[in-house]
């Protein structure tokens, strides 16, 4: 049976399927929260809901997760964490979806779209952190910013750069993306 790959109804049931896993991966790294930190389980399902349905999806997905997430089960805590999750996840899902849909899909590229939405939610995330910090009157110094974005997360990313080009490349054979 073929379908529609660009139907809405797919879209949104694949939608819906990455944010039930953006739910329940962390619920396996969830009774160790310093390997939850490392291992960034949230951010997987939404790399690959930008490279699998597109920017507007990757970025609705990534912004919704982290905050519903914390309202049915309390973690990651609302403010600062899951605030500043929604806008990083949000943009991972929205730079994967658009660069991965104007290039070439070959590898390099699929690296090249993976480590450009990963930087930039980073970036995101840090930029809200330091808002949020300054709206609170306490600080987001730098260190905060590398501790938590990188040296933390080195596990999470090297995982990351693995793991998600191999599950594209297996989708792409399997025929179930472009």
């Amino acid at each position: 049976m073929k379908t529609n790959p660009h139907s809405t109804t797919h879209s949104l049931v694949l939608a819906a399927l990455f944010l039930a896993l953006a739910f329940v991966l962390p619920l396996i790294t969830g009774h160790v929260p310093q390997v939850g930190n490392m291992l960034c389980p949230m951010h997987f399902p939404i790399l690959l809901c930008g490279f699998m349905l597109g920017g507007p999806w990757g970025l609705a997905v990534g912004f919704i997760a982290p905050l519903v997430r914390s309202v049915l089960f309390g973690m990651p805590p609302m403010f600062p964490i899951a605030i500043s999750m929604a806008f990083e996840l949000a943009a991972y899902g929205l730079v994967s979806g658009v660069l991965w849909h104007k290039v070439k899909h070959t590898v390099p590229m699929m690296y090249a779209s993976l480590v450009t939405a990963m930087v930039a939610g980073r970036l995101v995330w840090g930029a809200v952190r330091f808002v949020l910090a300054g709206l609170t009157g306490s600080s987001f110094p730098f260190s905060a910013f590398l501790s938590g974005a990188l040296l933390t997360a080195v596990p999470g990313i090297v995982a990351q750069l693995v793991l998600i080009p191999l599950i594209l490349i297996a989708l792409q054979k399997a025929k179930f993306m472009d």
